[in-house]
């Protein structure tokens, strides 16, 4: 019979004082819609959010004939930083337009708080606020239902439902009382208009551009000590009489009940907590864990847009949200997917690949149109509907980053062995991808490929020094990566032809660049300052495609670039910048380091409720940001660090617990239904300083190898109720056949 472990109180995120800020917020989540519960009574904030409300609005200059990579090769040849400012980069921040937008508030005005408790139940996904005020006590239980769309808020206390007041409160989109260059005022909408009716309230907020939505809630008094209302950010989305239908669902649904919806709510999360655990003896980085995956489960859901910036939980200040909630592909959105695979939520993570799917006929006009190519090739600083916002060039409209993209595809692929997705999807993404590379891609005086203009996110800012000598080691890791992918696949597909195609290409592509310091930018710079991102150590972490367990010389080259990033400092350093270098340090099977840098990390760049930050905003010395706009991929960019501290599957071998401290074997660890490569899940369990058991559960069938990391030579291997003694010297790599269904534990010894 199987057990889980399901996240429980201590996972929880408990606070004894009124949140005052919306990034500091309970956040709520059913992938489309968010909701940030704050405030301190005066009122009780409920900040709403959803997915696909963006003004998608154009401006002129990514029109003109002139937005082209070629004409910015020119400009970049000519050394004319300001032409490349004008024409490329500073409309982004000239136009409020596009950008994410906030859906509004709903407001309860009580009392302002003499004290305070808020709870935010993981495993229910349920937040609660208990108040008491003017010697009135109140106490809100809300939660988004995982499915079916609505919100859900109960207040229970007869004497509180005579002094709240419930209200609906538009984004400030017409308050030019204060304007900034952030301001949503600058987006020129009209003041919403809002309605009531018997048991239902309502506001609508029309555009300037196509886009109308509404939030509508329908109220209820249950008892005479109970009232209860339900809540839907609707829009013109949804179809035709989308407000009434809006209305009359919510109707419906409060009539329903809290408690109805309750149940089917919990089953979901229920299913979802089962997908994978984790019990380590560092309480406050498994929290964390929990909490991410929580994040995550709320805000990715397949057949919701992927998590932007924010994911659903848009700014709450009458201002743009930081980078107005777009999608980056220079590292954001990558490193937001980085973990669902191996934490097995497949479903979850699906939502990013169906979107970047589905915007292949997007992707395929901007690659006719901006790099005068066949192919596909997205912005790499992006609207919802895969159009360009601008933003320094060498980064917002890097043709690489597109390959980046392609990752996402292949690691689908690895971590499921589904031939059909291999065969239908990710080749066909990685080849069309490959298409517009071909294009661009000229010969160098060495015969060699290389691209007209090369650059490395975020080297040197917005500077004509950012234009290094090509290729850069980020654009040379991802072709060399593009092509040799391409040749693997075409060759497990059988396709022969393909196959020689890809790999006489990859034959053509420059090493990467290496000296003393190990990975350098490009062929004659090192980096020389302490910087947020590691794009010219691509190869080692995330690409893997040098690895620790490989030669002599990459093994060195990767101890080098990290001690060269030792030696540079964390002055520069964002919250990311952490939780990537966590992972370069489990390449090394350094546990202590990965730890450390996490605990950096959580404690220093994250608010209290787990949203990261980027800076250093407590000004504790950590780094030189201080700012604090909230984005998500670091969060996830720290779980699957610590997922790959307790198990690493690149290159098929199997290796629990392959970077951890020692304390934590000594005092125990286990992770279980851990997703490894070609459907394998994983479970493992150490204590007492050794390997105790591995559990193998085969998806796909095929033969998985496990790395021997037991104290001994001679293991066990359990199926079916038989037992088969097997000799495999400690530190080499154990063979395992497994039919698809079929499950086996391996222990050390002969018992």
């Amino acid at each position: 019979m199987h057990t889980y472990k399901l996240p429980t109180k201590q996972h929880d995120l408990d606070f004894h004082k009124p949140i005052e800020r919306w990034d500091e917020a309970l956040p709520l989540g059913n992938g489309l819609t968010g909701c940030l519960v704050w405030g301190n009574g005066a009122p009780l904030c409920l900040s709403l959010d959803r997915g696909d409300l963006w003004d998608t609005r154009l401006v002129p200059e990514v029109r003109d004939a002139g937005f082209t990579y070629r004409q910015l090769a020119e400009l970049v040849r000519a050394g004319d930083q300001q032409q490349i400012t004008r024409r490329f980069s500073d409309f982004f921040s000239e136009y409020p337009n596009p950008t994410k937008l906030p859906a509004g508030r709903i407001e309860f005005h009580g009392g302002a708080a003499e004290s305070m408790t808020s709870q935010l139940h993981l495993r229910e996904a349920m937040a609660e606020v208990n108040w008491q005020a003017d010697e009135v006590s109140y106490r809100i239980e809300t939660f988004l239902h995982a499915e079916n769309g609505f919100g859900y808020i109960r207040l229970s206390d007869s004497e509180a439902q005579n002094k709240l007041q419930f209200k609906l409160r538009a984004p400030a989109y017409s308050d030019s009382s204060h304007l900034s260059h952030d301001s949503l005022a600058l987006l020129g909408y009209p003041d919403a208009d809002y309605g009531r009716a018997e048991g239902l309230y309502w506001f609508i907020q029309r555009t300037s551009h196509e886009l109308e939505y509404a939030i509508v809630a329908a109220e209820r008094n249950t008892s005479d000590r109970t009232t209860e209302w339900v809540y839907v950010v609707a829009s013109n989305h949804d179809g035709d009489d989308w407000l009434e239908i809006a209305k009359s669902k919510a109707a419906a649904a409060v009539i329903s009940g809290f408690d109805a919806a309750l149940a089917s709510h919990l089953s979901w999360w229920e299913r979802y907590w089962q997908k994978s655990e984790i019990t380590i003896p560092d309480s406050e980085m498994e929290k964390q864990w929990y909490l991410t995956n929580y994040l995550f489960g709320s805000c990715s859901r397949k057949g919701a847009p992927p998590m932007p910036l924010q994911g659903v939980w848009t700014a709450d200040e009458g201002k743009l949200p930081p980078w107005k909630g777009d999608y980056h592909h220079d590292l954001n959105t990558e490193l937001s997917y980085w973990h669902y695979l191996k934490a097995n939520h497949l479903e979850e993570g699906e939502s990013f690949l169906d979107f970047l799917w589905d915007l292949r006929p997007a992707a395929r006009e901007f690659a006719q149109s901006y790099y005068e190519s066949e192919g596909i090739n997205l912005p790499s600083v992006m609207t919802i509907d895969g159009k360009p916002l601008g933003g320094w060039p060498m980064y917002s409209l890097s043709p690489t980053n597109q390959i980046w993209l392609c990752h996402a595809f292949d690691q689908h692929w690895l971590y499921t062995g589904d031939r059909v997705f291999l065969e239908t999807k990710a080749y066909v993404y990685l080849k069309e991808t490959a298409l517009c590379m071909l294009d661009l891609l000229v010969r160098g005086e060495d015969g060699m490929l290389q691209l007209p203009i090369s650059s490395s996110p975020e080297i040197h800012d917005d500077s004509l020094a950012s234009w290094l000598t090509p290729n850069s080691n980020y654009d040379v890791a991802l072709l060399r990566y593009l092509f040799t992918r391409l040749t693997q696949m075409s060759e497990f597909l059988g396709m022969a032809e393909e196959r020689n195609r890809w790999s006489a290409i990859a034959e053509t592509l420059p090493e990467l660049a290496i000296d003393g310091s190990g990975f350098m930018l490009s062929p004659d710079e090192r980096l020389l300052e302490s910087h947020r991102h590691f794009s010219h150590a691509m190869a080692i972490y995330p690409l893997q495609t040098v690895l620790y367990s490989g030669s002599a010389a990459e093994k060195k080259v990767i101890d080098d670039t990290i001690a060269h990033l030792e030696e540079l400092g964390k002055g520069m350093w964002v919250g990311y910048s952490f939780a990537w270098m966590a992972t370069l340090y489990t390449r090394q099977g350094n546990g202590e380091a990965a730890r450390y840098h996490l605990q950096q990390f959580w404690q220093h760049l994250c608010s209290p409720n787990g949203f990261h930050l980027n800076g250093d905003f407590r000004r504790t010395g950590l780094t030189q940001f201080h700012y604090r706009p909230f984005t998500l991929e670091g969060n996830m960019a720290a779980a699957d660090a610590l997922q790959e501290m307790l198990l690493q599957t690149n290159g098929g071998i199997i290796r629990p617990f392959a970077a951890v401290p020692r304390e934590w074997l000594e005092k125990g660890a286990e992770f279980r239904r851990f997703r490894g490569e070609m459907g394998i899940l994983i479970s493992a369990k150490a204590a007492k300083g050794r390997l105790e058991h591995v559990h193998l559960q085969a998806e796909q069938g095929g033969v998985f190898l496990l790395e021997n990391r037991f104290d001994t030579g001679k293991l066990t291997v359990e199926r079916n109720g038989v037992v088969v003694v097997m000799e495999c010297s400690i530190g080499g790599v154990c063979p395992i056949l497994l039919e698809a269904g079929e499950h086996c534990t391996v222990r050390g010894g002969s018992k």
